[in-house]
Parts: structure tokens; sequence; C-alpha cells
């Protein structure tokens, strides 16, 4: 399997890099629909590389590595498995990273992590680390992998001190070993590319930065979702959802396109690629990735 930070190089100024992101799900049913429908269906696709979430308070850990297992030894396809310094101390994260390169798996999201449940403020585990520039920084230090980590175009929900602070650890975070950057959903462009001009204009940040993009399924599980992560919704995205709160059907066709116009501005504005937030559905990824004429 590839470091994805080889990926982003061998694709820079020529193509966009593809990815898409998964969540373990919680029932068999559910496992079998993703590895042996979603999976295949997006394969068609021919993305560089797939993420797959670790769950609140480090909930899917062995779900995550074994969905990440499968989906490289059955499918070959470059795959990076998210790592949180929720409910773990340093050497409980030691297992796991040991467990990941037993494994083959040679890409880590680093992230601090959602609490248990999703809900409520982060509380360092004693003999665990605080801030994701930690876990970075002990991910580097072990070597072996390509780091990713998360940025907010918005600024972090938790930053109180205000979006340029954030951008300005999240600097920090890369100087301590993180080769590229995956972003929060947003909705509003604007607020990517003041980030990614911010970020490499005025901070000298070379990593690249990639828009994390969600195609809006229905009214009420987007505003759920912007909800927990402190996105925004401009006001005529919401106006237009509110007539959809009943259709579930048409919200997800407004999805499609409103999420292939913002593909379609972010990569004339200079983005080196787009990650998608599937949900593990197949569907409207697909047809915004063929709306891009990006289908192989």
């Amino acid at each position: 399997m590839q470091f994805i930070r080889d990926i982003h190089a061998a694709a820079a100024g020529t193509r966009p890099v593809i990815s898409f992101e998964f969540f373990p799900p919680k029932t068999e049913e559910g496992n079998r629909a993703l590895l042996e429908k979603t999976i295949p269906a997006l394969l068609r696709l021919r993305p560089d590389y797939c993420s797959v979430t670790y769950g609140a308070g480090g909930s899917t850990r062995e779900k995550t590595l074994g969905i990440v297992d499968r989906i490289q030894r059955e499918h070959g396809l470059t795959a990076m498995a998210h790592l949180t310094c929720v409910n773990a101390t340093k050497e409980q994260l030691r297992e796991v990273i040991d467990q990941a390169r037993g494994l083959g798996i040679r890409n880590i999201l680093a992230l601090r992590g959602d609490p248990p449940g999703g809900t409520g403020g982060f509380m360092r585990t004693a003999g665990g680390f605080e801030f994701s520039y930690e876990l970075v920084q002990f991910l580097r230090e072990l070597g072996g992998f390509s780091i990713g980590t998360a940025g907010f175009p918005e600024g972090h929900m938790a930053c109180t001190e205000g979006k340029y602070i954030d951008w300005q650890r999240l600097k920090f975070k890369i100087d301590q070993g993180a080769d590229f950057v995956l972003t929060q959903l947003f909705f509003d462009n604007a607020d990517f590319f003041e980030f990614r001009d911010y970020m490499t204009k005025k901070l000298g940040v070379t990593a690249p930065i990639y828009p994390g993009v969600l195609p809006i399924l229905s009214a009420g599980q987007i505003k759920r979702f912007t909800t927990m992560c402190g996105a925004k919704m401009p006001v005529p995205l919401v106006e237009r959802l509110n007539q959809m709160a009943a259709d579930d059907e048409a919200a997800t066709q407004y999805g499609i396109e409103y999420a292939t116009r913002q593909c379609e501005e972010l990569l004339r504005g200079g983005a080196p690629g787009i990650h998608f937030y599937t949900l593990n559905k197949a569907r409207s990824t697909t047809e915004v990735i063929k709306n891009l004429g990006l289908a192989s």
C-alpha cells in the first residue's frame, strides 16, 4: 500500500486526488452492506484512497482496523485508519499503532477525537494525550506512517479564541509531522478559501489541504450533523432544505446538485482534490463525481 503523502505528491498539479470516508457500521448487516455493496460500487470510480473513522470515544478500534485491513487486502485500495486520543493512554495508543503496523496499515489520520457518546467536553485520559499535536508527534517518533490531520475552515467549535488562533495551532500541529490536512465539512466555499489562503500565504504551510465535502441526504440529518460539528449552513441552503423537510429523495437530489456546484468551484479555485464524506452510501458520491467528469 502507498503512503498517502506519495499519492498527493504524484498527483500534484496534474489531477485532483479523490478520497472517500467510511464509518464502521454498528450491525453485521451494515458491515456487509459497506464491504459488499458500497465499497465495490465506489471502487468503480477509481478513488486514490479511503479512510475509516474511529468512533466517538475510540469505540470502534477493532472494527476500524478490521475494515481498513479488508479494504486493502480484498480490494487493493490504500486505506487510512483514524486514530484519536480519547480513552487511551500513551501505551494503549502504542498498542493500536503496533497493531495497525502489523496489518500493513501505513496511513493514519491523527485526531483528538470526540468524547464517548459524541457529547460533552474532551477529558484527557491519565497517561494519555490532551491535544492531537501530541499524537502527531508520537506517530512521527514511532515512524513508518504517513500522517494526516484535521482542519476546520470555520475554526474548531471548541476554540474560544477564534478561528485564526485555531488555524495557528493547526500550523503548529503540521510542524510536528503531519503530511496533509483533511477539512471538516462546510457549505460555504468562501470559508475554505479564506482558511486555505491564511494557512498557505500568511502561515507558510506547504502541506496539501483537502476540502471535505458532504453531499446532503436529508434535511433533518444534515442539521443534526452541523449542530454537532459547528459548521454553519448558508441561509439559502437552509431555506431550500426546509422546503424538503418531509422529502428525503428531493433533499438527496438537491444535495447532489449542491455538492457538484461546491466541488466545481473548489477545484476551479485550486483545491488539490476532494475528500468525500460518503455516510457509507454510494449513490450521491457517485453522481457528484460523474457530474464533475472525474469518473473513469
